[in-house]
């Protein structure tokens, strides 16, 4: 075993000079890893505090997981050998604890309660990820308040150069131009609302279903002196009536609205752009096309609801809604070192986001961001920008011969 184990009752397994040591603290931690076998079980106990990793801080557990990634495997007991575990254990400990409070429904509970991708339903679980706490948001994410991968135009950038480097790599392939109108469909704080507008003299309208993100965005648009170019509302992006805008920029939306909704999203977003009008869609994807479940842990706790697919399922789709794409890029290493960025943040800052939203909620993120890190280096899931455009009948596509950007 590459770390020590310790159980309350005084067992323990492993090195007992091993870098990393893991504590189950009490029969509950041991009822969630029994009722609920696998990542699931084990966030559990971990977010609940039932299972301390020690040798890590909590607000990056980067070195724990990758540990237990390279080493452990989850596997499906045989009959034989659950019997056999459950007498060893405890029959007692099959009764499931209620789970921790930041854990989300069961995916079939959402389902009773509305159908999935409904504007109700999403306005639901986009508010259990994105309403937790503007400070707390701040504390990890950092002044730019951006919650998507940064561009590092070089190894030694500051995550604010970076976030910054983006929001102007996706104006620049957007090839804002002053007076243009550019519509951003989940805009978050207004990052990307807000540098289009000081850096490119465009008129933005941002749409977010967080209330809190809105409140946040309308207050750092008067500081920023665009209020005149400028407005942020608390809205689905399907409820925009206006049409014609110069372009449009999606940075982070397209995982929460579910890929059987792509035709429509796409066609949405075309019919709101004005001929040669340009889309940069920019997201989280897979490194391959087929369905795939994103676990437990991420449903339950992190994005409710969320879909990832591959690029290409994009690509493919963007030009049966009757986009041309014109270029795609993949900067799936640049999400590792944001992800990294953000855990060192909020390990700097743990005292405070603690208070702000309470120990579990932080230990919740410091997992699923350290995870995320992993995945992103291992090639587990990437990150990909689209630009597409609405071509005119003629063919027009109104670009440069090469790439401006």
């Amino acid at each position: 075993m590459p770390v020590r184990f310790e159980a309350y009752d005084g067992s323990a397994a492993g090195p007992a000079d091993a870098d990393i040591r893991l504590e189950l603290t009490d029969p509950r931690g041991l009822a969630y890893i029994m009722t609920a076998p696998g990542d699931l079980g084990m966030a559990r106990a971990y977010v609940s505090g039932d299972l301390r990793v020690h040798g890590v801080h909590p607000g990056d557990p980067y070195d724990a997981m990758t540990l237990l990634m390279n080493h452990l495997r989850f596997r499906k007991p045989s009959p034989a050998e659950a019997v056999r575990l459950v007498r060893g254990l405890g029959i007692n400990h099959l009764k499931p604890p209620p789970p921790p409070p930041q854990e989300h429904l069961p995916r079939w509970r959402r389902v009773v309660e509305g159908v999935r991708h409904s504007l109700t339903r999403d306005a639901e679980v986009i508010s259990h990820h994105y309403d937790v706490s503007n400070a707390f948001y701040r504390h990890v994410l950092g002044p730019s308040m951006a919650y998507t991968c940064a561009v590092f135009p070089k190894e030694t950038a500051s995550l604010e150069e970076a976030q910054a480097e983006k929001f102007d790599l996706v104006a620049r392939k957007l090839d804002l131009q002053p007076g243009q109108r550019l519509l951003d469909v989940g805009c978050g704080w207004g990052g990307m609302v807000i540098h289009a507008a000081k850096e490119y003299g465009v008129k933005a309208l941002g749409v977010t279903l967080s209330r809190e993100q809105a409140a946040w965005a309308k207050e750092a648009i008067d500081e920023a002196g665009v209020g005149d170019l400028v407005e942020v509302r608390h809205s689905d992006y399907r409820d925009v009536l206006e049409t014609g805008f110069d372009a449009i920029s999606s940075i982070g939306l397209t995982e929460h609205i579910g890929v059987r909704n792509y035709p429509a999203y796409f066609g949405f977003l075309r019919d709101h752009l004005k001929p040669e009008g340009r889309l940069l869609n920019h997201c989280i994807t897979r490194p391959h096309n087929r369905p795939a479940s994103t676990g437990a842990f991420i449903d339950r706790y992190v994005f409710p609801d969320g879909e990832l697919t591959g690029s290409g399922t994009i690509i493919t789709t963007a030009q049966d809604a009757g986009l041309e794409v014109m270029h795609e890029e993949n900067l799936r290493i640049h999400y590792a070192m944001t992800l990294r960025e953000w855990c060192r943040n909020l390990v700097e800052n743990w005292d405070a986001c603690v208070a702000e939203v309470g120990e579990g909620t932080a230990r919740v993120w410091g997992l699923y961001m350290a995870g995320s890190r992993l995945a992103f280096e291992r090639n587990e899931i990437q990150l990909h920008q689209v630009l597409a455009v609405n071509t005119t009948e003629d063919g027009s596509d109104g670009f440069p011969l090469r790439p401006s950007w």
